[in-house]
């Protein structure tokens, strides 16, 4: 596993990701950064699987009210309470609007630590 280089950030809303194309819920964002997100979720997926995936975000945010992105599942585990899975996601591709979304969203809803 490679090192990150950007700090995972904790936003205050536990935003929703579906896959990309259909209503279909796949998590709740846990924390993100521009590299990757971890997500919590009702059942297991499997490392190295990879997803095209949708945020939707709390208020519109730099024009967008969600980002979509492709990402690898790089790890996934029960979570500490057991009716839950998190894993861990790297993500691959963003343009440059996609990075100032998250960078925005990050600025706007991340917990200040």
């Amino acid at each position: 596993m490679k090192p990150r280089r950007h700090k995972r950030r904790h936003l205050i809303y536990y935003l929703r990701v579906f896959e990309n194309g259909s209503e279909k819920l796949v998590g709740h964002v846990v924390d993100i950064t521009q590299e990757g997100l971890k997500l919590i979720m009702d059942s297991p997926i499997t490392p190295k699987s990879k997803w095209k995936l949708r945020m939707s975000l709390p208020e519109p945010i730099e024009g967008t009210r969600e980002v979509r992105f492709e990402a690898t599942c790089v790890w996934c585990d029960k979570d500490v309470n057991p009716d839950f899975y998190v894993a861990g996601f790297e993500i691959h591709g963003l343009g440059e609007s996609e990075i100032q979304t998250i960078e925005s969203l990050v600025r706007e809803f991340g917990f200040q630590d």
